[in-house]
């Protein structure tokens, strides 16, 4: 079969399962088009709790695919690639955190979405990329321990200086990888562009933009800009997806290395697998396990997340 007769066999069984298709932002075009809803994670995953279906499939990475069961308990939850990880989301655990809390007494513990649902069970509230800096605000303590990535947390304590915000070196090793040097190489090749950056890149960075926000807040800024070039600095599908959406507008990835190798492991055949009940892994958590790893999306809802 070719792609759109791949892209046909989905929609067809997808509807014929009752299952709701969810892809991250970051996935290839071809499975954004097939996908029920497109988006960053959290959003995801608060659609996911509303739609009907009993069945939903996680186009994305593992803890994406937690938090949909997280607040979907009840639903079946396919990841589609089940080698689908994340290098931010495993690089501290729980025994780590709960190891270190010790020398910060009094803190609280803020925990970037993009954790494990166990290292979650050991934070105090849950944060985005696009609620961090509002929920930060909100906390009732001026003492805060922000994980795992300090660039974000970097980002955060920028624009709340009122608190005392201490972070672990941590983070995205794919946003993390471009350098001012790439800035200024992309603005010297496209200086009419204007540049917009996600804040999980290093300071240097994001000091040089002109707009700094998640993913989903990238694509709507440069959608309702009056500008006509951009420099992103995000995963480069990004720039592709804009493209398709913009067509009179031109996007520009900031660096060949923003591409994220557990995004792209997902592919359309796996979710035609999917589909057919014969791929993927369905993501099983006990009870107790979501209870206590939801209190710190609980809290973040509380205060405005």
């Amino acid at each position: 079969m070719n792609i759109r007769e791949v892209q046909n066999e989905i929609i067809r069984l997808k509807k014929e399962n009752d299952i709701c298709i969810l892809a991250h932002s970051y996935q290839s075009h071809d499975i954004i088009e097939i996908a029920d809803f497109t988006g960053d994670s959290y959003a995801l995953s608060k659609l996911a709790a509303k739609v009907p279906n009993k069945t939903v499939i996680m186009c994305g990475v593992r803890f994406m695919a937690e938090t949909v069961k997280m607040l979907s308990p009840e639903k079946k939850v396919i990841l589609s690639c089940p080698q689908a990880g994340c290098p931010m989301a495993e690089q501290m655990d729980k025994e780590l955190i709960e190891g270190i809390k010790p020398q910060f007494e009094g803190y609280t513990v803020v925990a970037y979405i993009n954790t494990t649902a166990e290292l979650k069970t050991v934070c105090d509230v849950c944060v985005t990329s696009s609620s961090a800096v509002k929920i930060v605000k909100a906390i009732d303590n001026n003492n805060i321990l922000f994980i795992p990535d300090c660039n974000l947390g970097a980002y955060v304590a920028k624009q709340v200086p009122e608190k005392n915000i201490r972070f672990l070196q941590g983070g995205c090793p794919v946003h993390a990888a471009v350098t001012k040097k790439h800035v200024e190489t992309a603005k010297a090749l496209h200086p009419d562009a204007e540049f917009l950056v996600h804040p999980e890149c290093r300071p240097e960075v994001t000091a040089a933009a002109d707009y700094i926000g998640s993913t989903s807040g990238i694509m709507d800024y440069a959608k309702s800009s009056d500008k006509k070039e951009f420099i992103i600095g995000t995963e480069n599908s990004i720039s592709a997806h804009l493209q398709y959406e913009c067509p009179d507008k031109k996007f520009y990835p900031l660096s060949k290395e923003l591409i994220c190798p557990n995004m792209k492991a997902t592919t359309l055949v796996d979710v035609l697998d999917c589909v057919k009940g014969q791929g993927g892994e369905e993501i099983e958590m006990s009870a107790e396990m979501i209870a206590s790893a939801r209190k710190c999306i609980d809290k973040m809802i509380e205060l405005g997340g």
